[in-house]
């Protein structure tokens, strides 16, 4: 059974398996541990910015982790917090097997978008990703 921070359950591997991804190392999935304390990292630095120059009005700390998220994933693939923790999004070829490219701004902004609707970031499939990666074709991987 895999930790906390590498996330996951020991059954999670064949579903995971379908995408395409290695079972452990770089380019294996993400899990949810490693993946909920980024997010928790990128909102505090957003919130910390959204503080400084917006009064911390909680419209603009969402607006914010949207402009980061497009900016960032879309250009190199990862937010900071994501980076800290060592992961990066990364496309899915046709939908299923990993790609060895960047989302781009397309994908980053609709992933963005969904991200901060809340609902599609909360709710998996089998292979552990969320509706908002299901949606833009990406998935993310291990650094």
């Amino acid at each position: 059974m895999g930790s906390w921070l590498e996330g996951g359950r020991s059954d999670d591997g064949a579903a995971r398996g379908r995408l395409g991804l290695p079972a452990g190392g770089s380019g294996s999935f993400a899990g949810l541990g490693r993946r909920i304390v980024a997010l928790a990292i990128d909102w505090a630095l957003c919130l910390a910015i959204s503080t400084a120059f917006f009064d911390a009005a909680p419209m603009a700390t969402l607006a914010v982790f949207a402009v980061e998220n497009v900016l960032l994933v879309g250009t190199v693939g990862y937010t900071i917090g994501h980076r800290l923790l060592g992961l990066q999004v990364r496309t899915l070829a046709g939908g299923t097997t990993p790609g060895i490219g960047l989302p781009g701004p397309g994908k980053a902004a609709l992933r963005s978008v969904l991200l901060c609707l809340v609902i599609p970031a909360v709710v998996w499939d089998s292979a552990g990703r969320s509706l908002h990666d299901r949606a833009a074709g990406t998935v993310i991987v291990r650094l």
